[in-house]
This record gives C-alpha cells, sequence and structure tokens, in this order.
C-alpha cells in the first residue's frame, strides 16, 4: 500500500526513524544497514514495507529498492518474523545475505542472533532459487569457491585443527584470493594456524 516515503527527518535511532510528510509523522521500523545509509540532511526518501497484522500495522523502512526486497523474501520463510529479518539485515549487509543464501552458507546465515541451524536450513531452501532467479546470480560462479572451502575445512579439521579458527583463516585466504585451489588453500592456512 505505501511503497515509499519521502519527506523531513524529524526523528532517527539505530532502530527507527520519524518521517515528517505533508505534517504527517510515520514512525518507520528500520535496521542497522539502514540507519548507516541515512544521510543527516533533513530531506529523506525510504522504500517502505507495510505490515498489517491483526493487531498492528508497522511500517518497515530501507535504504534501497533491494534492502527491500531481501526482507520480503525472509518474512516469506516459515519461521522468520518481520524482526528476524531486521535483525538479519542489520548483522548482515543484503549482499552477504543473499550471497550467502545463494552459496548456502549455513554458518552465515545462524551466526544471526535468534536464528538456529533449522530456521538457517529452511532459509537457504527456502529462498536460494528465488535468490538465483532474481538476482541473476551464477550458480556456477558460487560452487567451487564453496566446494574448495569445504574440502579444504574437511582436510584440516582431518588434521586436527578448530573447526572455528579453521573457517576463519579459510575466509581470509578466500578474500585476498577468491579462486584459489583445495591443495592452496590448506597450505596457506598450515603457515597461519
Amino acid at each position: 500500500m505505501i511503497t515509499h516515503l519521502e519527506g523531513k527527518l524529524v526523528e532517527k535511532n539505530p532502530t527507527d526513524i520519524v518521517i515528517d510528510c505533508n505534517g504527517v509523522g510515520y514512525f518507520i521500523n528500520i535496521s542497522l544497514h539502514t540507519f548507516s545509509q541515512i544521510p543527516d540532511r533533513e530531506h529523506l526518501k525510504l522504500y517502505t514495507y507495510l505490515q498489517v497484522r491483526e493487531d498492528s500495522h508497522s511500517l518497515y523502512g530501507f535504504s534501497s529498492k533491494t534492502e527491500r526486497e531481501i526482507f520480503k523474501l525472509l518474512i516469506s520463510v516459515s519461521g522468520i518474523g518481520a524482526n528476524t529479518a531486521r535483525t538479519m539485515l542489520s548483522s548482515l549487509t543484503p549482499e552477504q545475505v543473499k550471497e550467502g543464501i545463494a552459496s548456502e552458507d549455513v554458518a552465515l546465515i545462524q551466526s544471526v542472533k535468534g536464528i538456529g541451524a533449522k530456521t538457517a536450513q529452511r532459509v537457504i531452501i527456502d529462498l536460494k532459487d528465488k535468490v538465483l532467479k532474481v538476482y541473476g546470480i551464477d550458480e556456477l560462479s558460487l560452487t567451487p569457491n564453496n566446494r574448495n572451502k569445504d574440502e579444504a575445512l574437511s582436510a584440516l579439521d582431518v588434521l586436527g585443527f578448530n573447526k572455528k579458527q579453521s573457517e576463519k583463516v579459510v575466509d581470509r585466504i578466500l578474500k585476498v584470493q577468491p579462486d584459489a585451489q583445495v591443495e592452496h588453500i590448506i597450505k596457506e592456512a598450515l603457515k597461519n594456524l
């Protein structure tokens, strides 16, 4: 019903803002990501999503259409409410959420407060195809890195290294060299563990 609001920024908090549109003040729930994107100017435009429930009408605001679309996808998953989706978009950027779902990164999704293993898996199962289709992400570009990472972590686990430490080191290596081969990842990780 309300797709965006444009007006004067009256109040700005990390979780909500108030926008005055022609004398009417709208209370809008926001994520920390949106909070960080809002300029400190008086004039503001936010994309919105109106959630109508039996006991309340809640307005959620986003700095970009992409963030709003990710939010809508997240709340379509059973067990993910608006607040959990907002927490997700506060902990991770919309791009991280999108890539995490597309690359089936359960650990990343589960790193959000309030999301357990089952919910993280459900998010990925329910949304992977939609994310790949909507954002045109090439699935082939995601799997090799993921497979190489998984194989390297598995090898390091067999060698007796702590899984969390190994994952941090491997992620650091893949940030620098995203297309690194398994052998190279393991050699570099062994130097840093």
